[in-house]
Formats: structure tokens, sequence, C-alpha cells
């Protein structure tokens, strides 16, 4: 099933003369809605008219992370406040989160990428669809949700947590979809078969995972446990939210709904587009978004755009799933985590030296933090010297970290010396994860 065959099997040659008319008029839109893209295109000696066609995007600027926590919180927002109708929140590196405001004509679109996306999995009006995402700052609940309005679905806001109750819910209700995390699925499977449910018992047939990297033996096995059929589903919240890709039925590779979303791959050292099926680094120009456009943002995944057309009769470029990361970004539990979020939480306790850890692992299907921090010679020595103390420092540093992270982290106080140092460029994080 295709949801909007006019624009997921556009002919390739209009395709490209639709992005490049819009590319035009978002260059135009963010020239004199923002300052901060007009200074660097004036910069670059560059104007809305230097920009025709689609393949003149490589004449304009990359924006980066950095350049949207410079301008935190509202810089980069190109639409006036009042037509802003809902604002989004991701982690940052250095504590401050990735603010992303959207119109309703934002929402409107974002609900029809995500209406393809599912229909692309086989849903249907039919159904009774769980969006078990995160509701809150974090796009994946609501961004979902939004879609399985869209095609008349009957949605199911589980969000997190309350694993048991949502299983139950699964076989009272008959759910037939969810979305979550490939990891929450599978202590989704772990909940029910502690709970005596089996997958005789529920009417699961679809699942639409994303969020967090996964692989095709956990792709197997959350299927054989659950008696769906798993699909992949990319997103990020600097560009929309989940839907900005997804897998068809075919299963090779996520189509991009590039009629809004342009997608570019790059050599990450020479800023250089590499050729069709060669592995780079992602970006992205959003060619439709009012609220808060990017110009060539530089995701940091790596993947390539796969060559050729798809039987199932989209023409949208694919792109394969996501090979790493040429930055130092975590993804645990759908949530993005930096080790520098952790270096200045540690920077701001005095007990502690500028020496930590993060642990990444998976457990039981779920992904676990231990950020490991050494304590200054002077304190290990004079003042923790009760294990109540200790416990008090445990407590203040994860509160500290729960509240920059947005996430749990178990913390384990190390004496002076005993967190291996690196010989040469240093290292912070140990994943236990087989992620890719």
């Amino acid at each position: 099933m295709i949801w909007n065959p006019n624009k997921e099997c556009m002919p390739r040659e209009q395709m490209r003369l639709l992005q490049g008319k819009r590319l035009h008029k978002i260059v135009e839109y963010v020239y004199h809605n923002v300052p901060f893209y007009r200074n660097k295109l004036q910069e670059m000696d560059i104007s809305p008219e230097d920009i025709q066609t689609i393949d003149d995007i490589v004449k304009l600027p990359f924006t980066t992370k950095k350049d949207l926590r410079d301008n935190y919180p509202f810089g980069l927002q190109a639409a006036p406040q009042s037509e802003i109708i809902r604002i989004h929140a991701s982690s940052g590196t250095t504590g401050n989160p990735t603010i992303v405001g959207y119109t309703r004509k934002d929402i409107s679109i974002w609900s029809e990428c995500m209406a393809r996306s599912l229909t692309s999995y086989g849903v249907t009006s039919d159904d009774i669809f769980s969006v078990s995402y995160g509701y809150g700052l974090f796009t994946g609940g609501l961004g979902a949700h939004n879609g399985v309005e869209m095609i008349g679905a009957s949605v199911v806001p589980a969000s997190t947590g309350n694993t048991e109750k949502h299983a139950r819910l699964i076989r009272d209700l008959g759910i037939t979809g969810i979305a979550c995390t490939p990891s929450y699925a599978l202590y989704l499977a772990e909940t029910m078969d502690r709970m005596g449910i089996s997958k005789d018992e529920i009417k699961l047939r679809v699942g639409a995972f994303g969020a967090e990297p996964w692989t095709e033996n956990m792709r197997t096995e959350i299927q054989d446990r659950l008696g769906l059929k798993g699909f992949n589903l990319y997103g990020l919240s600097e560009i929309m939210g989940p839907s900005v890709s997804y897998e068809c039925d075919e299963q090779h590779g996520s189509h991009i709904n590039e009629d809004h979303f342009f997608p570019e791959v790059i050599d990450p050292v020479t800023l250089e587009p590499v050729p069709a099926g060669q592995t780079g680094e992602l970006v992205f120009t959003t060619l439709t978004k009012e609220g808060m456009p990017v110009i060539r943002y530089r995701t940091r995944d790596l993947c390539s755009l796969l060559p050729g057309e798809c039987p199932c009769g989209r023409t949208n470029v694919r792109m394969s799933a996501i090979q790493g990361r040429t930055d130092d970004m975590l993804i645990i539990r759908g949530i993005n985590v930096f080790p520098s979020q952790v270096e200045s939480v540690v920077l701001t306790m005095k007990e502690f030296a500028p020496v930590y850890m993060l642990i990444v692992d998976r457990v039981n299907n779920l992904d676990t933090l231990v950020v490991q921090v050494e304590l200054r010679p002077d304190v290990f020595n004079a003042t923790l010297d009760t294990p109540a103390a200790i416990d008090e420092l445990e407590k203040r540093f994860a509160d500290k970290l729960r509240s920059v992270l947005s996430i749990n982290a178990k913390v384990q106080i190390k004496a002076p010396g005993t967190i291996e140092r690196s010989q040469g460029k240093s290292s912070h994080v140990i994943d236990k994860r087989k992620l890719y």
C-alpha cells in the first residue's frame, strides 16, 4: 500500500524539479528570516537568486550541531513565535537541549510523512496501534501518534513504563501494531514470557522500530518472539522527527521522504559528495519546514544512498541502515548521550578528578549506562571515610547526571588512579553492545 502515490512514486526528473523549486524557496525564506543563515550566505557572497536547481545545493553552507547549540534557544527559528504551535527538544552536548519549533503546517507535513511510513508497513484504519515511544519533549511519541490518527487507526498512547499493564492491553485490546525502540520490543517480549502471555494470544503483526541502532539478528528475534513483522523507522528532531525515512515491504533500505527532506552523503573529511552507494556522512536539508528549517545539516550518521529502483514502486531514494557515527554520540534507550555531557557534570563537583568512563551494555535487551568517576586524592584520603558519605556523593552525582542526560545512570565512584588511562587519544566510552 502507498499513502501518497503522487509524491512517493513521482518520476525522478519531476522530483528533482520539485526539489529545486522548494530549495530556492526555503533559501529565500531563511535569508529573510534567520540572521544566522543570512550572515552565512552573505559571507559566501551567495544570494537566494543563486539557488535555482537542486544541483545548486552544493553552493550552500553546512549546519552543525554546534550551530544549533550556539543559537540556543530560538536563534534558528524562522517563523514568528505566534505561529509556533509546538516545541520539542533533544539533548545537547553541554546540557543545553536542541529546541525545535513547529508551525501548524510543519505538524501537518510530519503527520503525512508518518502516515506514509505506517501505510508502507501495512497499517490501515482497521488497526489498533500502540505508540510506545516516550511522549513529551522527545519527538517519538507525538510524532508517531499523529501519523496513526491521520490514517484513521485507533491509537493507544502507551508511552514507556508500566510494561506489564501494556502487555495486558496488547492482549485484551487486540492491539495489532506497535511503535517503540527495538530494545523495548524485546523487553516487552520478556515481560510477556514472565506473565505467561504467549504470542498466540496476541494479534500484533506490525512493528515500527527506531530511535536507536539495531541489527538484523534483533529484527529476527523480535519477529519470532512477538509474531509480527518489524520495520525500520528513521528520524531526528533537528530535521522533523520519526518518519524522515521508512522501510517498505521489501526491507532493502529506507525510503526518504525527499520531497520534504533532501539527502546528501558526503566525505566527512573533505566535505565533498561521495558516489552513490558509497558510505559517508548523511546530510539533510529541509525543503518545506517553516518553524526551524535547516540547510545542509550534518547528522553525523554514516550510511549510503542505495542505487537502483525498488520493486515496491516507490521512486524516493533509499538510505542504508546507519553504520556508525562520525562523532562520539551514543544512543541509549532512544536518548542522545555525549561523553562531554558527563564531563560537564564531573567538572561541577569539586570531589572529582576530571577522569571518567562511560560503560554501555545491553542487559535483558535494555541498554544500561554505568558512569565511573575518580575521586581527587585529597578527598579520597580525608573526606569520604564512611559508606554513608560515599552513598550521598553517588546520589548527588547520579541526580545531576539525570538532569543533564534525561536518563538514569548507575554511578561507580573509583579510587584515584584506578580508571584505565589511554596512551593515545583519550577515550571515555566502552560500548559492549553489538549494534552494527
